[in-house]
This record gives structure tokens, sequence and C-alpha cells, in this order.
């Protein structure tokens, strides 16, 4: 796989030849008006029944083929897709590479190359097939390998609505997302402004349960935050003091989706502090017991945060969606 610099600078080119040829940063809360309305009612399950019938199949492959490539793939392509919903709603805008670097993926370094390639391997192997060929958007390629991401590792199998058209815009002074220091106080205001509640955020925080986390994201918490378990601190310490770009595992078992994220911070183990804010605060504790005891909960509250999350911002062609030929950029 391209590492980071190597996926940018290809993207970049070829987009010089077209023309010539787990969490973000920003700390600010959202307000409605920057996600677009959602458009629930254009979505159905069976959407490309008669267009593209083998769509979920193709998909399903592929992202099995990029998770055998490398284990970053599944909580990659997940985290890209909250990434995606969160920003101007379920449109792909987080594909897009502009070519002044005014996009919404530049300079996040939450969001791993491996999360972009799996797209891009399931874009490609879907208009590979004639009969489907530039007739599935990204934005749905990526509802379809989030589920997949969450189903190959483990987690529950979910039927994903289908039918929304990608966005034509991303610019980096649009990305509004939660930062890994959030309290509960600030992350409910977040996801309020997306319309959850707060057991839904407790669910949907769940997809921690599979990936990593680079040391500038929790490091600051060594040392100084008394809540996180001792001996934890210090395997911690011992990582990222050995090597500036080490990264940790967001819970004991990374590519297996299940309640150990749980588990993990009733001991005072979790990476993050957003994370462990939701057992440490007594607002939230139940929920995460909750989820601990009754892996089966976990996974049906989980189920229903997705779908919900699905559905912010769809477009359509009515409000001016496309289905692009390249998830990259604009048609």
């Amino acid at each position: 796989m391209r590492g980071r610099r190597g996926w940018r600078a290809d993207v970049l080119a070829r987009r010089k030849r077209r023309v010539v040829c787990g969490r973000g940063r920003r700390q600010v809360l959202p307000s409605m008006a920057s996600v677009p309305p959602s458009a629930v009612a254009e979505l159905r399950t069976d959407y490309y029944a008669s267009t593209c019938p083998n769509l979920e199949v193709i998909v399903r492959s592929s992202v099995k083929q990029s998770m055998a490539q490398s284990p970053i793939s599944a909580p990659a392509a997940l985290r890209l897709f909250f990434h995606d919903c969160a920003v101007r709603g379920c449109d792909a805008s987080i594909m897009i590479v502009n070519s002044n670097g005014d996009d919404e993926w530049r300079d996040n370094q939450s969001l791993k190359p491996e999360g972009f390639q799996t797209i891009l391997n399931a874009k490609a192997a879907v208009d590979s097939d004639p009969q489907c060929r530039y007739k599935v958007s990204c934005a749905d390629i990526m509802a379809l390998a989030a589920r997949e991401s969450v189903y190959q590792s483990g987690g529950p199998y979910y039927e994903v609505e289908l039918g929304r058209y990608d966005g034509r815009v991303s610019t980096r002074d649009g990305v509004v997302l939660p930062h890994a220091n959030f309290n509960l106080d600030q992350l409910n205001a977040f996801f309020s402004g997306l319309g959850f509640t707060q057991p839904e955020m407790v669910a949907l925080s769940g997809a921690h349960t599979i990936g990593a986390a680079d040391c500038p994201f929790f490091q600051y918490r060594i040392g100084s935050d008394a809540i996180m378990d001792p001996g934890f601190a210090s395997q911690l310490n011992d990582t990222c003091s050995s090597n500036p770009n080490a990264f940790a595992f967001l819970d004991p078992s990374p590519v297996g989706f299940d309640n150990a994220f749980y588990r993990n911070l009733q001991v005072s183990k979790g990476l993050l502090g957003s994370d462990q804010v939701l057992y440490s605060d007594m607002r939230s504790r139940n929920t995460v017991d909750y989820y601990t005891s009754n892996q089966g909960a976990f996974f049906g509250d989980f189920v229903a945060a997705m779908t919900k999350l699905e559905r912010i911002g769809v477009k359509t062609l009515a409000t001016g969606g496309e289905i692009r030929q390249d998830c990259r950029f604009p048609n």
C-alpha cells in the first residue's frame, strides 16, 4: 500500500494531468446549517436492483481484498465514512482532491490512506462491471464499504439504504469534527447538532472498537490524566517516546468488532480522552455498563445509530448531486 504522502502525490498528479489533461482537529462546534437537509425518502435498500444487481457482492469482495492487504483498511474506511457524513452529509465530499489543497482530508492525521484506497478499490471494482459502470455513487460505495468493514470484522450485518448522490464541493474550512479531548458536554453538543441523543452517541462511539490512534491524539494524557490506569500510561509512554510516528490500538482486539471498547473504559484504559469520558462522567456511565454486559444490545443500537448517520445530508440530482466517475474529482 502507498504511504500517505505517496497517495496524496498520486492524486494531485492525476488532478494536474486532468487539468492539462480513530476524529478531526477542529474544536469548534457545528450548527445544523453546515449539514444539508436529509432526503431520506430517496433512499431504499433495493435502489440498484435493476441497474447494478451485483453491487453488494462486488463491494463485499473488494473490501475483503483490501482488508487482507492491510488490517488498517476496515477501521480507516469506517472512520472515513463518519468524517464524510458529519461534515457535509453523506456525499463522498471527503474523497475530493482539490488542486489548491483546499479540501476536507488535507492534513487530517486521523484519516489513513488505506481508507481512501479501500473506497477507490471498491469503486474500480464496481465500474469494472459493464452493467454498473458510472451508475453507482461514491457516497453509496462508502456506505456499503463501512458496513462491510463492520461486518467482516465480526460486527453486525445490517441493510444499507442506497440512492445517495455525490457532492461537488469540499473545503478545509467546512470541517467541524469532535476533538480527542472533548468532554461529555462538548460531545453531546456536537452530536445533538447532527440529530443524535447521548445514548446514540455512546453507541456510535463503539466504532472505536477497531483501529488505532496516533500518539499526538492521546500523548497529552500520559502523566497528566489521573483517571488513566498507571500501567497503561507507562505502556503508552514507552510506545510514543521511542517513535514520534507511533500509534496505539483503541482496544485490545483492534481488528475485531466487539464490546471490548466499553470494557476498556471500565478499567480506565480508554485511549482517547473523549472516549474515557463516556465512563468517567456519571451521566453516560450506565450506557457503557449496559454495552459491556450485553454485546447484542450494543450491536443493535450501533446499527440503529449507523442507519441514522447514513441519512444525514443526502444529496439528490435536484439538490446538485452527481455520480462521480472518479471519486476524487467532480465530473
